[in-house]
């Protein structure tokens, strides 16, 4: 077995999903179109949120997001464009990846996560 590290699974993730710009993420959310998932621990929310995002942290993301899990948040459909972001992009990367794997077909990812959102100047709620 080939040991990677976690940089490595990083980069092969971001490789395999959809990587949105700031920009792109703020243009598909005023489209209604898409939910933004905040996957960051509780502590982080401290930092400031994207506006409207939904929270649902990396553990525990994979049983909110199916359908057949006791923990499922119905906000999470399968059939939804969904956004993901993390700090800086490498959680949600992988969490993008899990999802697929669940059968999200509409996946996306904000590359740089919210530390980018943040760098771009784009709204930030508390």
């Amino acid at each position: 077995m080939t040991v990677k590290t976690a940089a490595q699974l990083v980069q092969e993730a971001k490789g395999s999903i959809e990587n949105l710009t700031p920009d792109q993420v703020e243009a598909e959310l005023s489209s209604g179109k898409a939910k933004l998932v905040d996957v960051r621990d509780a502590p982080e929310l401290m930092a400031g949120t994207i506006p409207g995002s939904i929270h649902a942290s990396r553990g525990m993301l994979e049983f909110y997001a199916d359908p057949s899990s006791p923990y499922h948040k119905a906000e999470l459909d399968p059939g939804d464009r969904i956004i993901l972001h993390c700090a800086s992009g490498g959680r949600s990367a992988l969490a993008a990846n899990a999802l697929k794997a669940l059968g999200y077909g509409n996946i996306a990812h904000l590359d740089g996560g919210f530390k980018a959102w943040q760098a771009a100047g784009k709204p930030v709620d508390g």
